[in-house]
């Protein structure tokens, strides 16, 4: 028995998450049966970020185990000559036995879309959130740096969180422009707490419009107060970039 990984891309508009939901399309439960029909055997796999409605990856992480013959660098070719176009596998590898997609993880990555365009094209009304005016691009980075660090992250996540410890690294929050009027806010962290991510952008665009002071963000965090903070953002704007393992190369 072999253990294999998956880089998994999917555009999340069509799915109720990653993680399999009986009577729901998922990415995981869609994977799970092309995998097992093409592998001939039961196939389960572990995902390591669990995505909700409407998120998109570039970079989530499966595994698997099987004894299938085909070799680990082709199951990616094999899989997408299979499964519907919307999800893609960008790579196949073996790894050891005892992998697991959500333990030694070093870092995440994830990108929040903006669109600050009156008039939208069609496509970006899609994979940005529109908020139909310019941001204060400088102030956001000033308030960005406040929220980077080790801190209880109970301001920025949702009530519904099932974790106990809000205790979070976030090493570092990129802002940039992007063409057509777009912006990019990019949060690379050691692990997100639930809608965390949507909850710093929508601090940000907050922070942007001139509805938050840069230099509050420090007691906001302290108070670990919901109701202070911007709203948390549309899921489409959303994206997981990558995970890194404290095993790789990097």
């Amino acid at each position: 028995m072999k253990r294999f990984k998956l880089i998994v891309a999917y555009d999340g508009l069509a799915y109720c998450g990653y993680q399999y939901q009986p009577e729901l399309p998922t990415v995981e439960g869609l994977l799970n049966d092309v995998l097992s029909e093409l592998l001939g055997e039961k196939i389960v796999t572990i995902g390591a970020s669990r995505t909700d409605t409407g998120v998109h990856a570039y970079g989530n992480v499966a595994v698997f185990d099987s004894d299938t013959k085909i070799p680990a660098e082709k199951l990616a070719f094999a899989i997408n000559a299979n499964i519907i176009k919307s999800i893609r596998i960008m790579e196949s590898s073996e790894v050891a036995a005892d992998f697991h997609p959500r333990r030694n993880v070093l870092d995440k990555t994830y990108e929040y879309h903006i669109n600050m365009a009156k008039i939208i094209f069609p496509t970006d009304r899609l994979y940005r959130h529109n908020v139909n005016h310019a941001l204060d691009i400088l102030a956001m980075r000033e308030a960005a740096k406040h929220i980077e660090g080790r801190h209880d992250f109970t301001s920025f996540c949702s009530a519904k969180t099932d974790k106990e410890d809000k205790v979070r690294t976030v090493f570092q929050i990129d802002i940039e422009e992007a063409p057509r009027n777009g912006l990019v806010i990019r949060v690379r962290g050691d692990g997100f707490l639930y809608n965390m991510v949507r909850i710093i952008a929508g601090t940000l665009v907050k922070v942007g419009e001139g509805k938050i002071r840069p230099e509050e963000i420090p007691d906001i965090i302290e108070k670990k107060d919901r109701k202070h903070l911007g709203t948390t953002l549309p899921a489409n704007g959303l994206f997981l970039m990558g995970i890194r393992y404290k095993e790789d190369n990097v």
